[in-house]
């Protein structure tokens, strides 16, 4: 396979799996498929609800969930010293320590699980967007079909929990910075049809404009608008190209954003109602209000939702230089919000049916760009010596071992999974999780069996490659 894309190449495979979703027919639901049969062990489940929180611009787990020996900064130190920059500080889990600025989610880790040993993938010259791409539809890009969101998955499989509220909600991101059209590529439900796709909220502090007709939209003027928007949509690709299927999916679609907006339920998207205290928590910047969305949709029976420090090249955790400072900045955005979430949904009971997953599509090193032994082109001009601040932290790209936190829906409390070397390369050295795993056990928990699968181009499409990916169970209770 091919592991040298660039970006042109990415989208113009991406585009052409969009066009041949768009002009297949309706999925066909295999006989062989696990969500029509029980299979012999498969339960129920344990979980209804996924929160994802996406650490976007790979998170690096030596300065967060994984710290290693601190070094602090010199002018004229060597890179190769320094494996953290931030000093351990304790959780509530005995002799676990997670970096400085974690506190708060440190105090929660009685309620979930640490995994130390993410592997993401090999896919040569390391592109943001493509190892999002893997990383979110478990199919290594460009695929000849497009590939469904877990997401979408899962709206398909489980339906939504309340008729009213979009089964899938993506907070956060915007596509109108960096790499728009690459994020795009996986922000899909593929050839499950629209209806499954995400229902978007690019800012929740404007999350009830999302739901509501502008500021002197009138019924019947926003029925004729309506009616233009489906006059446009015939004469779109998909009204051109597209398979009935996929129009009527379309046309489901609206007609389910249509309900939401005139349902009571639509209150649910204005952060104004929150308490000042509860809302103050939250209040760290666009993440931070989206987990508050995140939760007050949980609780309203959103079934997927995803929330994200948001993609932009160069920003958030995308720390090619700089990396220490920024990590600081990120650590205030992401440290309360995210431990008040598992706590508030713990306190009123739905964490016990709600999974929340926190991930990057990979983590960072300061000397090692891919993984050890497996060269990769450089793409950040860090110095051996460090003679200025902006060269202290983890700016290269390493995919040989991350950190990934779960809570809630059938997870362990209070347990660590897997372990990364202690010196450079701080690579996975016991258990090893990869992204089909990842998605195998969030299919477990949620009672989606492992052979789920849909005839596409005449071929089976499995929820993980070939349907070979395996429920890591020793994560679950």
């Amino acid at each position: 396979m091919k592991t040298n894309w660039n970006r042109r190449e990415f989208l113009q495979k991406a585009s052409a799996a969009t066009m041949a979703a768009l002009a297949a027919g309706a999925p066909m639901a295999s006989l062989l498929s696990g969500c029509k049969t029980k299979k012999i062990g498969q339960t129920n489940g344990t979980a209804d609800t996924v929160i994802l929180l996406w650490m976007a611009g790979g998170m690096a787990h030596t300065e967060t969930f994984d710290p290693k020996r601190y070094t602090p900064f010199e002018t004229g130190m060597e890179g190769n010293r320094v494996l953290s920059t931030f000093k351990p500080v304790p959780t509530v889990l005995d002799g676990i320590n997670f970096s400085e600025g974690l506190q708060s989610i440190g105090k929660v880790m009685d309620k979930g699980t640490l995994i130390r040993s993410y592997v993401s993938a090999d896919l040569g010259f390391i592109l943001h967007s493509r190892h999002q791409y893997h990383w979110h539809t478990c199919y290594e890009p460009p695929q000849t079909v497009a590939a469904p969101h877990i997401g979408s998955w899962i709206a398909k499989e489980l339906g939504p929990k309340n008729p009213v509220i979009p089964a899938f909600i993506d907070i956060g991101q915007r596509f109108t910075v960096g790499e728009a059209e690459e994020l795009k590529a996986f922000h899909t439900a593929g050839f499950l049809g629209n209806e499954f796709g995400p229902f978007f909220i690019p800012d929740p502090s404007q999350g009830l404009e999302s739901v509501r007709p502008p500021v002197g939209m009138n019924a019947s003027r926003f029925e004729r608008r309506n009616q233009l928007y489906n006059d446009l949509v015939s004469n779109s690709p998909i009204g051109e190209f597209g398979s009935d299927y996929q129009k009527e999916s379309l046309k489901r679609s609206m007609e389910q954003a249509y309900m939401l907006l005139n349902s009571p339920e639509a209150k649910v998207f204005d952060l104004s109602t929150e308490p000042k205290e509860s809302y103050d928590i939250y209040n760290t910047g666009k993440f931070g209000l989206g987990c508050l969305l995140a939760r007050r949709l949980t609780e309203q029976g959103a079934r997927f939702i995803s929330v994200t420090t948001e993609y932009e090249p160069f920003k958030g955790f995308d720390t090619h230089e700089n990396g220490h400072t920024r990590m600081v900045d990120m650590k205030k955005l992401i440290d309360g919000p995210v431990a008040q979430l598992v706590a508030d949904l713990d306190k009123t009971g739905h964490l016990d049916r709600t999974m929340i997953i926190l991930a990057s599509e990979f983590s960072r090193d300061m000397m090692v760009e891919g993984r050890p032994g497996e060269k990769v082109k450089e793409q950040v001009n860090q110095p051996d010596i460090l003679s200025d601040m902006k060269f202290y932290g983890m700016h290269r790209h390493f995919t040989d071992g991350a950190s990934v936190l779960m809570f809630g829906g059938g997870i362990k409390r209070g347990f660590v999974y897997g372990k990364t070397a202690d010196e450079r390369p701080c690579k996975s050295i016991e258990n090893p999780v990869k992204i089909d795993a990842i998605h195998q056990t969030i299919y477990h928990a949620l009672g989606i069996a492992p052979d789920t699968q849909y005839e596409i181009e005449k071929r089976p499409f499995y929820t993980t490659p070939d349907g070979k990916g395996k429920a890591v169970m020793d994560l679950l209770s």
